[in-house]
Formats: C-alpha cells, sequence, structure tokens
C-alpha cells in the first residue's frame, strides 16, 4: 500500500531531526513507500466548500543540516490525499481551531490525524478533567477570589495558562508568595481566558512522565525531570530525558482514558503522569517518540502507520 500523505506542521527546515517526533513519523512513512507533501497551516484555504493548501513535494534523509529536499510551491486540494498529519505545535488558538473546521470537512474520507473535530473539542488542560479523580485538585477559571480561596485551601500551587504549550507561563506559587495578584492581572492583560491553578504536586521533582499511546493503547513512556530548582520539566524548558517503564497506575490511567481515546479517533495522544495523578491529554502535536526510540523503547511511529495503514485498507 502507497499513501499520499501531506502534513500539516511548522517549517520543516527549521526542525532538530534528532528531537522531533514528526520527522520520525515522516521518515517512517517514506520507509514504506509513502508520498509525502508538506504545507504551513498559514497556506491552507477554504474556498467553496473545497480545502486547498500550497505546500511542495517532500523527501527526507537523516543528515542534520540537509535533511529535506523540498519541491516546487502548488495548490493541491486535501481532499486528493490519503492522509493529513496535523502537526503543527500549539498555542491552541482561535488559527488552531479554524484549521480544524477546515480539515473537518475532508475527514474521514481523507484520514486526519488526529480527528479534526475531536481536537478542538479536547482542548489538553480542560479534556483531561472528564476523568475525575485521575488530576491533583484543579480550577480553572478567571474569579481571582475563586483562586485565592483555592490557594488558602490548598496552599503550594501551580499556576498556568489554559491554553499554553511546551510549559510556557507555567509557575510555582507557594503559600506565602506575594506575586499571585500581579500574575494574575499579567493574564487579564494578555487575553480573556481562564487560568489553571493546581495543587503543587512535589513528585515533579522526580520527573513528568510522558506516555504515547495509539489508537487509545499505551506504546511506551519517557521520563522528562527538571532542572535543578526548576517546576517545568518540559525538553522544550531544559528538562532531561530518561528512559522509564510504565507502572502499574500509568497502566491504569491509560485504561480509564484508552476507550474514550478511541471513540473520538485520537489516534496519536501523549499525556503526563505526574506521581499518580493525570496532569494532561495532549492531542495536537505529542512529542517524545525519538527519545522513547533512543532509549530501546517501541517505535512509536512504526505502530501509528501500523494502524493508520490498517485504517485505509478497511
Amino acid at each position: 500500500m502507497s499513501l499520499k500523505v501531506a502534513v500539516q506542521m511548522d517549517p520543516i527546515l527549521g526542525i532538530k531531526i534528532d528531537t522531533d517526533t514528526t520527522f520520525l513519523m515522516l521518515i517512517e512513512a517514506q520507509a514504506r513507500g509513502h508520498s509525502l507533501w508538506v504545507y504551513e497551516p498559514d497556506f491552507l484555504s477554504l474556498e467553496d466548500g473545497r480545502v486547498y493548501a500550497r505546500g511542495r513535494p517532500l523527501a527526507l534523509r537523516e543528515i542534520k543540516g540537509d535533511h529535506a529536499d523540498l519541491g516546487a510551491l502548488e495548490v493541491r486540494p486535501l481532499a486528493e490525499m490519503d492522509v493529513v498529519l496535523m502537526r503543527q505545535d500549539p498555542p491552541f488558538d482561535m488559527a488552531y481551531i479554524t484549521a480544524t473546521h477546515f480539515l473537518e470537512t475532508i475527514h474521514p474520507a481523507t484520514l486526519v490525524v488526529n480527528n479534526p473535530a475531536e481536537v478542538r473539542n479536547a482542548p489538553e488542560k480542560l479534556f483531561v478533567t472528564s476523568f475525575p479523580g485521575l488530576q491533583p485538585p484543579t480550577l480553572i477559571t478567571r474569579d481571582p477570589l475563586a483562586i485565592e480561596d483555592f490557594r488558602g485551601r490548598h496552599g503550594d500551587m501551580v499556576l498556568k495558562p489554559l491554553y499554553g504549550g511546551g510549559g510556557s507561563g507555567v509557575v510555582r506559587l507557594k503559600p506565602d508568595d506575594p506575586n499571585l495578584g500581579a500574575l494574575l492581572e499579567l493574564h487579564a492583560m494578555i487575553g480573556r481566558e481562564p487560568v489553571i491553578a493546581q495543587k503543587f504536586v512535589p513528585a515533579v521533582s522526580r520527573g513528568d512522565k510522558r506516555v504515547l499511546l495509539v489508537d487509545g493503547e499505551p506504546v511506551g513512556a519517557i521520563n522528562r525531570v527538571p532542572a535543578d530548582g526548576q517546576v517545568r520539566s518540559n525538553l522544550a524548558r531544559g528538562g532531561r530525558a530518561e528512559a522509564v517503564e510504565l507502572t502499574g497506575r500509568d497502566r491504569e490511567i491509560c485504561r480509564i482514558i484508552g476507550p474514550e481515546l478511541k471513540r473520538r479517533g485520537l489516534l496519536f495522544v501523549g499525556i503526563d503522569v505526574i506521581g499518580d495523578y493525570l496532569t494532561e491529554i495532549n492531542v495536537t502535536s505529542p512529542t517524545g517518540g525519538q527519545q522513547l526510540k533512543r532509549f530501546g523503547g517501541p517505535d512509536v511511529a512504526a505502530v501509528l502507520w501500523d494502524r493508520i495503514e490498517a485504517i485505509r485498507a478497511n
């Protein structure tokens, strides 16, 4: 089976090929004989009910600084593709949401990974609240008095933007920290979205585990350890990746959420687990695949393409 694969992503010439999960996916697709075509979200268009993109044919190789050959720019209707990978980075803003509406018009005749309607319906820090008992105590609001009350009940807490990504804007506030009011003022100046207040989980010092799932089933995990004195363990924020095994609690969390991921068509998902708590369900552009493979774990890209090919064969 040879599939026509389009990928919607940030500029491919700017990626780090030894850490980028999208690169891992595309190298695997190319090795299987699938043709690749790449475009950036800004070059997506909807005209008379049909979705088009301006993009380029793509060939890849695993050479740093010389990893991509791009063909001539051309406009193509995305309905002629077999698969579209939606892999641009957050933030999950109105541009991101608009792209899901565009891609929804071609799915599932063209398989969009992940299902764009469900990407829109499952904001990563809100979706997790659908599974009571898995999260640490969490409040989502714009009400400063509600946040003050939450802090009074839980003390040490983390404050983060609702639609941020990659650890951006995440701060820890100890019970005696005087900066809460100023931080809430800054959030209000940036936008009207609520913020998240979450009870601090001390286990984060031992790492924030990223578990990767394909079609609702766990494939493997890596541990992301924050730098000394830091609360953010995201690799983009200086966190260190290390090998880790799935625990019984990790598998229990996956058993609880997996059926719903599968029902929604969320084929490739990364969840974040700190200690015994699920903190996020990442459905937009999950990462960690390269590190998992490098540590001797399963090749999540191969598992994903096995599943995509099975879906397209039916």
